[in-house]
């Protein structure tokens, strides 16, 4: 190959021969005064001692105006020439060099340019330092990115916070708002949330019936989110109905579950705008309870039915506590012929009932060895309780559930009633509820 042919090359696009060496840059002098960032040198005070063409094109400004007259901390904001005195300057006399630092520069009209800084100091052969070489990059757009960034992610935590008020507020119209007082009675609830991003299923209440007597329940549907909250909303006032029409719990649960079925037969298994979703049952547990006053004998006696929810407490004022028996019960809204049947029981005096969800036994305990929580620990707890009062168990639950800290992922009910000891002699009757629920606030 020839000298001539060396000095060619060919041109993808159209072909053509082109001279090698129009391909590189010429001029040195050109390639630093218009490259694409901005270069600066300064003396070792800051005096501007050269500049090149991009940066004053950035700043608007001649270059006699800068050389020889400016030190380039003149050209940095307020904010800035505090930072490059003490900062920027000081780390650079230490490391002799610094990169990648966001300040802004003041143009000659006063307007201001984002731009990323880095520089070195140049040293001669006895290792003295001349000069200070610095490379500016223009930031414009990437402050704009960033600017858009923060809006986006403020714009998504005032969305995340409206959902949460929402959540709050939807969660709020599930559950009483405050339990009514029931004479010789002592009532208490909480309500502990395992998030606040989405509506839990759990549920309780407690209501007067016509004929003196009292009903209660509680339980948890399936899933969570607004279908869950359609589920448990249909759930609440269905048992309510249930119940003044006929009271009796194994009769209450057995409507429960005729309703939770047909609704799902008839296709009321979705929520608006979800109606491409695959199908998903909806079914609940339950535990209903009739509370009748016991006459001149004192206290209640209550009447339990369950839907495969776990079983109540029952503290005895003699310092026993054992969970009550209720057989037969199956999920509710699964089978259309569920076998439900009631357990009858007595409340004396200083006698004390514990309703809970299960997301309160199958807690992962905190420390290294993490276990569930269970059944047997539940017991010995209201065993170490007992005697109490309903006010007294509920303090104790939420201490507990606070502990579990993260070890707590599902939503926790709880529901308790006492026959106060000294009959409700020398208190008022019907102590309402011990504890609001807590709503909206995540487990500590």
């Amino acid at each position: 190959m020839t000298d001539e042919g060396a000095g060619e090359a060919v041109c993808a696009d159209s072909g053509q021969q082109l001279p090698f060496a129009a391909l590189l840059e010429d001029s040195l002098e050109d390639l630093y005064e218009n490259a694409p960032c901005g270069y600066l040198s300064t003396l070792l005070d800051g005096q501007i001692a050269k500049i090149n063409l991009t940066l004053l094109g950035w700043l608007g400004y001649r270059r006699d105006e800068l050389v020889g007259r400016r030190r380039f901390a003149d050209l940095l904001t307020v904010g800035g020439r505090i930072y490059h005195e003490t900062h920027f300057a000081p780390l650079l006399r230490m490391q002799g060099e610094i990169s990648g630092i966001a300040l802004e520069l003041k143009a000659a009209d006063g307007t201001r340019l984002p731009v990323l800084v880095t520089s070195t100091v140049r040293s001669g052969d006895d290792g003295r330092p001349l000069l200070i070489r610095t490379t500016i990059f223009d930031a414009r757009d990437r402050r704009a990115y960033e600017t858009e960034l923060l809006r986006a992610r403020q714009e998504s935590e005032r969305e995340r916070a409206r959902l949460q008020r929402l959540a709050t507020t939807l969660q709020r119209t599930l559950l009483p708002p405050v339990l009514p007082p029931v004479p010789g009675l002592d009532v208490a609830a909480h309500y502990h949330f395992a998030s606040t991003d989405e509506v839990g299923g759990d549920f309780y209440d407690l209501f007067p019936l016509a004929t003196g007597a009292w009903g209660l329940f509680l339980g948890d549907v399936r899933g969570k989110g607004a279908a869950a909250a359609a589920v448990t909303s249909l759930v609440r006032y269905t048992l309510r109905a249930a119940a003044v029409y006929d009271p009796d719990p194994a009769a209450v649960l057995a409507n429960l579950n005729t309703v939770l079925g047909a609704d799902t037969v008839l296709g009321a298994d979705t929520v608006p705008g979800d109606e491409g979703h695959d199908y998903e049952p909806r079914f609940c547990t339950v535990i209903f309870g009739l509370l009748t006053p016991g006459g001149d004998a004192g206290g209640f006696t209550l009447a339990l039915a369950s839907g495969g929810h776990p079983p109540a407490l029952l503290l005895r004022a003699d310092g026993t506590a054992t969970y009550l028996p209720t057989p037969g019960g199956q999920l509710i809204g699964v089978l259309p012929d569920a076998q439900i049947s009631t357990t009858r029981v007595r409340l004396a005096p200083g006698d004390t009932l514990l309703l809970y969800t299960d997301g309160l036994t199958e807690a992962r305990t905190a420390g290294v060895d993490r276990h569930r929580y269970g059944d047997d620990a539940l017991l010995n707890l209201a065993a170490g309780l007992t005697p109490t009062t309903a006010s007294a168990a509920v303090d104790t639950l939420i201490a507990l559930l606070d502990g579990f800290g993260d070890g707590l992922d599902d939503d926790t009910a709880v529901l308790a009633i006492s026959v106060p000891a000294d009959g409700g002699q020398d208190r008022p009757h019907g102590i309402g509820i011990g504890r609001q629920p807590v709503l909206g606030k995540p487990p500590s």
